[in-house]
């Protein structure tokens, strides 16, 4: 077989086969160490965390340990297994029978989990355990969990069950309650960078420190991810390998450029910025790249400048370290604050844009243009040292008209008191002067029926007892059948009516006869006085089933006759008339 076909990628050739491989999990190591030791093995282990954390390789180390027999084949559990023994290697090339692994993303019904309920009866071929583990756990099905239940929660002495998942919130909780759980963490920038300098110095490697530090950055604390990005930099380095190569293969901008272009953001010089910008695109740098990587900036700034620890960061170098603490200290949070949401919006619009570079260039604009605005601290302080403008003076705004005196000039009008009133008087007695067209409710009355709002009409004639009324205020008692928001309603209507804010409130008393009761009093009375008549008396007895229907009165009768008149023509025009 040649070397090409025979290699190995650095994830797979440097894959922990022991806990003392495992890096930046030491509470789980330590428990397990401890529960083999003690012969406290649980029946079932759910492994959860981000990707390539480790998650599969623990359940391949523990199904090792559990069967592991030693070089002399007398061995029990241990939490060191030997590696040379039988089923250690058979289990390290995934060939042993007694092993299975399931991937639940491709077997996820029910009937997948039928067949390990059915072979967990017979004991193991050869091993110890019977252990079954499946990975990515949370794509089974509903039903399939619940299949699982029983026998996950009494299962034979011989068989250990052992999840891994990315998504332990998927998991039913019945299902976590019978398994002993581990998280697993992401790995520590200073842990990461030291197992991979150790890989590189194994595999002959040379690579910049600096370099590492950006894998590790890019990688999020994947040591799956991190062992890949490195050994596709040493392939791009070709032995030896740079921060620049490793930044270029990665697509990122110079993280002193990004920082160059967050001082020229913030200090308002959108040419400076946008020049950077076009820059760092035709050297290569995707623009989408160059506004997250802007967010980090601004995001590490803000952490700073409430935790100054947080500079001391081994992924970052001294003099960026130092720039930072000197940009946490010139910047406010509100500013850092308003950069972050403007940010998150532009990589939105960036996202969504036919063109990344024209939407990231008008998401630096706007950065620029809001960066020198003043604080609403500043423009409260500024609007507070500023002269009062001169009475009647325009004072640079819209001010009204200063009411005319005798002359017919602007000057303020002297009353018959010699009180002066000014632009700022007559505004503030502009409300009065609306409110004086009003003066009865009764011209409330008549205001809603123009207006032709015949709901409200009925509504007030029917359930509002008034109580006390004045221009810009009405107090009334509702009628037990009466809406609850009557009074809010009639005052948002006035409102619009008028243009002028009406007070409209409630009471417990006081309140008297509503307008249809008045009217329907006056109509009794009416109708009584009419069946007194001699000639009403007449008719209603020769016939009894007759009823009033209808009563005019003369007055009545005048004001349909004016209405209903033709208007007056002073000139009327004759045609016979001889001139």
């Amino acid at each position: 077989m040649s070397e090409a076909a025979a290699y190995q990628v650095l994830a797979r050739k440097y894959r922990p086969a022991t806990f003392a491989d495992l890096i930046g999990q030491e509470a789980m190591v330590r428990t397990l160490k401890n529960a083999f030791a003690a012969d406290r093995i649980a029946h079932a282990f759910v492994m959860t965390g981000v990707r390539g954390v480790g998650k599969t390789t623990t359940a391949r180390i523990i199904a090792k340990g559990l069967n592991c027999v030693g070089l002399d084949g007398n061995g029990g559990p241990t939490t060191e297994p030997c590696g040379a023994c039988e089923h250690c290697t058979a289990i390290a090339e995934g060939r042993h029978v007694d092993v299975m692994e399931m991937d639940a993303a491709s077997r996820t019904g029910v009937g997948d989990i039928r067949e390990i309920i059915d072979s967990v009866h017979y004991r193991a071929a050869s091993a110890r355990y019977k252990i079954y583990i499946i990975d990515e756990v949370h794509m089974l099905s509903n039903n399939a969990f619940n299949a699982l239940l029983k026998t996950l929660e009494e299962p034979p002495a011989h068989v250990k069950f052992i999840f891994a998942t990315t998504e332990i919130r998927k998991v039913p909780v019945t299902v976590l309650s019978r398994c002993q759980r581990f998280d697993l963490r992401r790995i520590e920038p200073e842990v990461m960078m030291a197992h991979l300098s150790r890989v590189a110095g194994l595999e002959g490697a040379q690579i910049a420190p600096d370099a590492l530090a950006l894998i590790t950055r890019a990688a999020e604390g994947s040591v799956r991810d991190a062992m890949s990005l490195m050994d596709q930099a040493i392939a791009h380095g070709a032995g030896e390998t740079s921060a620049e190569q490793v930044r270029a293969m990665l697509g990122l901008a110079d993280r002193g450029r990004v920082l160059d272009l967050f001082d020229m953001v913030m200090a308002g010089d959108a040419a400076a910025a946008l020049a950077e910008l076009s820059a760092q695109y035709a050297d290569g740098a995707d623009p989408m790249a160059v506004l997250r990587d802007l967010a980090e900036v601004t995001h590490w700034i803000s952490v700073i400048k409430i935790t100054p620890e947080a500079a001391d960061d081994p992924t970052v170098p001294p003099d960026e370290r130092s720039r930072g603490l000197r940009m946490a200290e010139a910047l406010p949070m509100r500013v850092l604050t308003r950069m972050w949401q403007m940010l998150l919006k532009a990589l939105e619009e960036v996202a969504q844009a036919p063109n990344a570079m024209m939407a990231a260039e008008m998401a630096i604009i706007r950065l620029t243009h809001v960066a020198d605005l003043p604080s609403p601290e500043d423009l409260v302080r500024k609007l507070q040292s500023m002269p009062a403008p001169p009475p009647g003076g325009s004072g640079g705004g819209m001010q009204p008209p200063a009411p005319r005196g005798p002359t017919g000039g602007g000057a303020p009008a002297m009353t018959r008191g010699g009180t002066v009133h000014s632009a700022a008087t007559a505004q503030a007695l502009a409300p009065q002067a609306g409110l004086a067209a009003y003066p009865s409710f009764d011209h409330i009355v008549a205001l809603i029926r123009d207006s032709r709002d015949m709901k409200l009409l009925v509504e007030i004639e029917s359930h509002l007892r008034l109580a006390r009324y004045a221009p810009g205020r009405i107090e009334f008692q509702p009628t037990p059948d009466a809406p609850r928001d009557l009074a809010a309603r009639l005052a948002q209507r006035l409102q619009a009516l008028t243009g002028q804010r009406w007070g409209v409130s409630l009471v417990n008393e006081g309140g008297g006869a509503t307008i249809a009761e008045t009217r329907d009093a006056e109509r009794l009375a009416l109708e009584e006085e009419a069946r007194q008549h001699p000639l009403v008396q007449a008719v209603l007895q020769a016939f009894p089933a007759a009823r009033i229907t209808d009563i005019r009165t003369p007055d009545s009768l005048a004001a349909q006759a004016a209405t209903e008149a033709l208007p007056e023509v002073e000139d009327e025009w004759d045609p016979f008339e001889q001139e």
